[in-house]
This record gives C-alpha cells, sequence and structure tokens, in this order.
C-alpha cells in the first residue's frame, strides 16, 4: 500500500484513489434578454459557471454549448430575483436546480486539462455528466455540457421551465450579490 499523502483540495488519500468530495451545485433559469440557464459549479471556494442558451439535458445524445463565464461568490447559489433593467443580466432568475456537485477528479486540474466530469444530486439532475472544452474554436470559453449514459439518462428528456406566473409574482426586484450576473 502506498503511504497516504495530502492534496491541497482533496485531504487525505492514498496514492490512485480519488477522495469523495461533495460540494453544491446550482443551475439558475435567467430570463434576460434571451432565456438561458447558468451552469454553477462549487470549485476551488468560488461558483465556476457556464451560460448554458439551450440548457441541460438527461439525454447523452444532447451536447450542449457551455460558455465560461466569470466566477461568482458561493453566497450567488441561493439568489433568485428580478435583476433590474440598469444592471446586466436585466430580468428574472430563478434556481431551476440545486444539490450536490461530485467532481470525479481534482476538478481544478481537469479545468485546466479542457475535460471535468463529475456526478450531480439534484432534484432535476442526477448522474454523472462531462464539461468538455472545445479546442481551437471560438474565443476559449466555449464547452460542451454532456449527459454521461447512467442509469438516469434520459433519452426522451424535455427541459421544463421553473419560472411561472406564480413563482414570478413572488419574485423581488434586486441586484445580484456579484457585479454582473
Amino acid at each position: 500500500m502506498h503511504p497516504a499523502k495530502r492534496r491541497p483540495s482533496f485531504g487525505l488519500q492514498t496514492e490512485g484513489e480519488m477522495p469523495m468530495i461533495k460540494t453544491r451545485f446550482v443551475i439558475h433559469e435567467h430570463h434576460a434578454a434571451h432565456l438561458h440557464y447558468d451552469l454553477r459549479l462549487e470549485i476551488g471556494g468560488v461558483l465556476k459557471s457556464w451560460a448554458v442558451p439551450k440548457g441541460p439535458s438527461m439525454n447523452p445524445a444532447d451536447k450542449r454549448l457551455a460558455i465560461l463565464v466569470e466566477d461568482h461568490p458561493l453566497v450567488y447559489a441561493d439568489f433568485e430575483g428580478i435583476i433590474p433593467a440598469e444592471i446586466y443580466g436585466a430580468g428574472p432568475v430563478v434556481i431551476w436546480d440545486e444539490g450536490e456537485f461530485d467532481p470525479l477528479e481534482d476538478p481544478e486540474a481537469a479545468m485546466e486539462k479542457g475535460r471535468l466530469s463529475f456526478r450531480l444530486t439534484g432534484k432535476r439532475l442526477r448522474g454523472e455528466f462531462a464539461l468538455a472544452l472545445m479546442k481551437g474554436r471560438g474565443t476559449g470559453k466555449e464547452w460542451l455540457l454532456m449527459k454521461k449514459k447512467d442509469d438516469f439518462a434520459d433519452s426522451a428528456w424535455k427541459l421544463e421551465l421553473a419560472l411561472t406566473p406564480e413563482k414570478r409574482e413572488k419574485l423581488e426586484v434586486k441586484a445580484p450579490p456579484c457585479r454582473s450576473a
């Protein structure tokens, strides 16, 4: 057996063994100028964030464009409200899904390599997913969000909105807890 060693973000482990790290994820349904979904994964003390124009999918055949945007503070995970017109990203924002984010490898090293595999345990999204950087195209911020084939995969899955007229009436107009949404 290999001696135990400490890796900064993954704690005590034996060589070749990936410890179970469960952190938070949230997906915001954002009705800005164009409806999109913001995937936010807790990595390195912040919410790494991707704008997903068509939203996530539980169908492994779907490959969804996910554009890496600025990191958000952890407090942003709980944000719901209507961003005022004078602030970037104006419009209603609601939590579409949230739960545990379980990276299957060191997430920071995986992002550097351009491929992050992880498990989500949410109300809507469950099972294994991957984010893969689209190398040699665009600005270098374009990734693909993909559902892996597992027991939770659903080829007939359809995206449903979380923002109902009733929920919209309960939202308050307020600035998000960061400079931009």
